[in-house]
Formats: C-alpha cells, structure tokens, sequence
C-alpha cells in the first residue's frame, strides 16, 4: 500500500491552468469534491466563464477565466441546500506534486477560505491531522 502523505486542517494549493499559485484552502473531510469561490458563473458553448475572488491575492480578485465545461453537478451545500454547480477540470499543484483535479465553482462569499479541498482529492493520497496547518509550506522549502 502506497504511503500517505500528512496534510493539516488549512494547506496551500495553486491551480495551474488557471495561474493561481498558492492559495488558501481549507481542507474539508465532509465535503465530497473541491470548490473554488468566483462570481458571475457564466455557461456558454461547453465554455464556463467566471469572476475570481480572492482579496487577499490583489491579482487574482476580479480576474475573469474562460475554461471548458467539464460538467454541470448536484452538489449540496454546507447549509444542505442542493445547488447546480458547474465544474472544471484543472491541473493542480499540490503538497509537491501535480495532480489532475475536478473543482467545482460557486460563490463562497461567506467562507473564509477561496478554494475547500474535498474528500475525493484527498482519498487514497493524504491523511489529515486536524492539529497541524500549511505543511504545503514544509515541503516548498524543502524542495528550494
């Protein structure tokens, strides 16, 4: 059995083909699948556009990205409410490695954190210890 790797409770993530390196995330063993916070979701022509909102990352925040749909979900919200929510599907760099990843997109304005790493990612890869944080940030100084 392949070794998992220990992650904390918060962790940094950058998603590639979007350019957006070292993002806060939360990581969130009840939620099933990723999310990214972005405003005006847009489907149009297997093509989803939308608004980036970060404010803790000047560059990111209001940046509108067009990428192709991967697919429109039912994914229930923190609140239980069940949402429409479309998806994209995205190279990640994560804990010192790329990884493919399917990250849905919605409005977290009342989150703290833009991007929530779901169970799905997590499985088979990592173990979270609730009591540590950022030990993305141990292994990017390690590999400088």
């Amino acid at each position: 059995m392949k070794e998992k790797k220990i992650i904390g409770k918060r962790e940094i993530i950058s998603i590639l083909d979007l350019d957006l390196y070292d993002l806060d995330a939360k990581v969130d063993t009840g939620a099933d699948s990723n999310a990214l916070h972005c405003d005006n979701i847009v489907i149009e022509n297997d093509m989803v556009h939308f608004c980036l909102l970060d404010e803790v990352h000047e560059s990111y925040h209001g940046k509108r990205m067009s990428l192709p749909l991967y697919k429109v979900k039912k994914v229930k919200s923190s609140n239980g409410e069940i949402q429409l929510r479309p998806s994209i599907k995205v190279s990640v760099e994560f804990m010192g490695k790329k990884y493919k990843s399917i990250i849905s997109l919605t409005n977290r304005a009342d989150m703290k954190f833009p991007m929530l790493i779901g169970r799905r990612f997590m499985q088979e890869r990592f173990l979270v210890d609730v009591s540590k944080e950022y030990m993305s940030k141990e292994i990017k100084k390690e590999t400088k």
